[in-house]
């Protein structure tokens, strides 16, 4: 292992605060990153990614769980769909082009910026779907009181076509690291109006252990090559883990001191110019 990634350390609390705070994986941001910046192949930049979400998340967990604001039984039923895919996207990629994986990602974050620049907030909707005026059967209610005594009471509607999504994003967290945490935030804020601070709960959960049969099953394959893609990833993860588990603890501040609505809108036209370069280093290089 070598010293030369100290810098990832700063970056990785800025990352793992923001990926924390909106429910994101903080792959979303990593694997663009060790992509562009770095030059390495999305292969050992999507091992690293995430296998550094793992223990962002994983941190990110614990204090999500101290302030009660996970929706456990939700969390739950999204895993069973996005774990056994996430594998199956991992077993996948070894076996694509790695400009193909290029362009996937590059595509993924744009398709996933348009959807968080559209995202908006209706506080008429949210009025009308707790009188239960505007709720899609099939539904299911829920109420989650956190430890600081605020008091949350939604419905949980679509459940088949959410856990469809959270499965689709199982798949891609295995091919390009990326794509569980925004298709929660659609499926769960845009479509069934979840309150924020729980969507991004709940999905630090779901993302957490996605992540985790993901980044095993990438380390795996690593570990079959040897050498120096090995020897890359742990110098990688040796300043970016401990980076994500300070990042971790300081994400769940976010969602409570910036509106919902303009983190989301402004991660959008992040993720837009990140997947746009992403995309012209695939087709120019």
């Amino acid at each position: 292992m070598e010293l030369t990634y100290w810098y990832l350390f700063p970056i990785a609390i800025l990352i793992a605060t923001i990926a924390n705070g909106a429910g994101i994986g903080g792959a979303t941001f990593f694997s663009p990153l060790f992509v562009l910046l770095l030059g390495f192949e999305p292969q050992v930049a999507v091992g690293a990614a995430l296998a550094t979400e793992v223990f962002g998340f994983g941190s990110g967990v614990y204090a999500h769980a101290r302030a009660r604001t996970i929706d456990w039984r939700l969390a739950r039923r999204l895993a069973t769909a996005s774990v056994p895919l996430a594998l199956v996207g991992s077993l996948l990629a070894d076996a694509v082009p790695a400009t193909l994986l290029k362009v996937a990602l590059g595509l993924g974050l744009i398709a996933i910026a348009v959807i968080f620049i559209r995202h908006h907030e209706s506080a008429a909707e949210d009025a009308a779907i707790a009188r239960g005026e505007r709720v899609v059967e099939p539904f299911t209610r829920r109420q989650v009181i956190t430890r600081d005594g605020s008091e949350y009471e939604y419905s949980v509607c679509r459940t088949t076509e959410g856990t469809a999504l959270a499965g689709v994003g199982g798949l891609f967290v295995g091919l390009i690291s990326t794509g569980l945490g925004e298709l929660n935030s659609y499926s769960l804020v845009k479509r069934c109006r979840v309150p924020t601070r729980i969507t991004v709960a709940t999905s630090v959960a779901v993302v957490a252990v996605t992540a985790l049969v993901a980044s095993a099953t990438h380390f795996v394959s690593f570990a079959r090559e040897g050498g120096d893609m090995i020897d890359t990833v742990l110098s990688i993860i040796l300043f970016t883990i401990p980076g994500v588990l300070v990042g971790g603890q300081l994400g769940p501040q976010v969602p409570k001191r910036i509106p919902g609505d303009t983190l989301i809108r402004s991660l959008g036209w992040l993720f837009l110019v990140i997947g746009l370069l992403t995309l012209a280093e695939a087709l120019v290089g």
